[in-house]
């Protein structure tokens, strides 16, 4: 039986940033299970949320449902991929009530990424209509306002992945 601690994967990084992208990459890397927070909201919440307060109503509710499932996993031994945004101090302190109720070891990802390459995605991403939510570049400025880089004071093993400036994006 192997001696390695599960993991909690945790994502920062700004709307388009590509979040969810590394999510999968981690998800197959660790072989993790993944929960997504647009998954669920988009299940459960379904024509809820047209405003950010609607948005930290039902994922204030959402966090609650999922918090004690992610505690669990990570005590008998999963790896888990919480494709939650970890961009503010409020958020990554839910993510550290979690860890400090688990034996699990964690990873906080940041992707450094350019406003500028973040909306070329968001544009993109948009037009394809594959994400259960469209953000229009107001709110992803609106969004962006709230958005903080984690301290050391903040106490997580932290990844940063930058997005190389002359790589179009994906």
């Amino acid at each position: 039986m192997s001696q390695t601690l599960p993991t909690l994967h945790m994502l920062c990084g700004k709307i388009a940033s590509g979040k969810s992208t590394l999510a999968d990459h981690l998800t197959r890397e660790d072989k993790a299970v993944r929960i997504a927070e647009d998954q669920w909201l988009n299940t459960l919440f379904r024509g809820e949320i047209e405003t950010g307060t609607d948005y930290l109503r039902c994922t204030a509710r959402l966090r609650e449902t999922v918090a004690p499932h992610v505690i669990d996993l990570l005590n008998v031994g999963v790896s888990v991929v919480l494709d939650f945004a970890a961009n503010t101090i409020q958020q990554r302190t839910w993510m550290h009530g979690i860890l400090d109720r688990t034996i699990a070891d964690h990873q906080l990802h940041v992707l450094d990424v350019p406003d500028e390459v973040c909306l070329t995605r968001l544009r993109a991403r948009n037009a394809s209509g594959d994400h259960p939510f469209s953000a229009t570049e107001e709110q992803f400025h609106q969004f962006s306002k709230h958005f903080v880089l984690p301290t050391p004071q903040e106490r997580f093993n932290i990844v940063i992945h930058s997005a190389p400036k002359d790589t179009p994006p994906k």
